[in-house]
């Protein structure tokens, strides 16, 4: 069944989205601050509105794709916010990746207000968002996600309801705290392997094969070579940003604070990417790392 989409954030993994939505046959009405995004979701066949707001009036179903929580906050719950324009019994959709704080906040004044909410973040980065290869992790009543699931699925490939409220932005903080770890474990290995005269075609022959295997190394590895299609083989140009992985490792660890939950790894996971990060290189793919354990700048 076609429906009429607010889509709120059309920057480089909400843009993809909402292009795939009108693929699709959905209306699509499309807004975000910043000009050229606007322009571009023009091209794709978006409608483009004023504001959220004005977006969301004739939407059946709002789809948000924000920075950080304070947005989300700002545009679900602000004076001129989507809750305020929403016509009665439309489904409210976030795939922003946020605090799990912020997501149960507004999820619980949405539903207070009589509308049906997921909070529903990916995996996959913006190649995932261009091809609709997504993986969504949502959060939700079974009411809510049975009404999401048909959208989401234009989107992505898998589309995975994860528990109540919150859960989807748990699931992927913990999905993305694993891969922050275990990147810097097969760099570290790789490095170790270079000092002591290992070939790294070696290397990834044996570990693919043996229990040091993780998604970090096979589908992902962080020398040229093993995997053609990893970023180490295009100057590390990113699939999914440093300051991504950092944002990601960084929540990871807000959420550990706030449950009492030890995550020493994560913890310094966090700290090497902040240094990456600061050293100018939150711009590379995260698997660039390897040159920081290297000794490189």
């Amino acid at each position: 069944m076609m429906a009429t989409i607010a889509f709120v954030g059309l920057g480089n993994m909400g843009g993809p989205m909402a292009a795939n939505l009108v693929k699709a046959g959905h209306r699509v009405l499309g807004f975000d601050v910043v000009e050229a995004n606007l322009a571009r979701a023009r091209e794709a066949g978006i409608e483009t509105a004023a504001s959220a707001a004005d977006a969301a009036r004739a939407a059946e179903v709002v789809v948000t794709m924000l920075p950080a929580g304070a947005h989300v906050r700002s545009v679900y719950l602000g004076e001129d916010g989507v809750l305020a324009a929403v016509p009665a019994g439309a489904l409210l959709i976030d795939c922003s990746t946020i605090d799990v704080e912020s997501a149960r906040a507004v999820g619980a004044a949405v539903r207070e207000a009589g509308f049906d909410m997921v909070d529903a973040p990916v995996s996959g980065g913006v190649g995932g968002a261009a091809g609709g290869t997504l993986t969504f992790m949502v959060g939700g009543s079974d009411a809510a996600f049975a009404r999401a699931e048909p959208i989401l699925s234009h989107m992505g490939k898998a589309v995975i309801h994860a528990g109540g409220p919150g859960t989807g932005q748990a699931a992927k903080i913990c999905n993305n705290m694993i891969l922050g770890i275990s990147m810097i474990a097969v760099s570290e290995a790789f490095v170790l392997a270079e000092r002591l005269g290992l070939d790294a075609q070696k290397l990834f022959d044996i570990a693919s094969k043996s229990s040091g295997q993780c998604w970090s190394l096979t589908s992902y590895c962080p020398v040229p070579g093993p995997v053609p299609a990893s970023p180490a083989n295009r100057d590390y140009v990113p699939g999914f940003a440093a300051d991504m992985m950092l944002k990601d490792l960084k929540l990871s660890q807000q959420a550990a604070q706030g449950s009492g939950a030890p995550t020493p790894l994560g913890a310094e996971a966090a700290s090497l990417y902040a240094i990456f990060c600061n050293n100018g290189n939150g711009g590379k793919d995260f698997s660039g790392i390897i040159n920081m354990l290297r000794g490189e700048p």
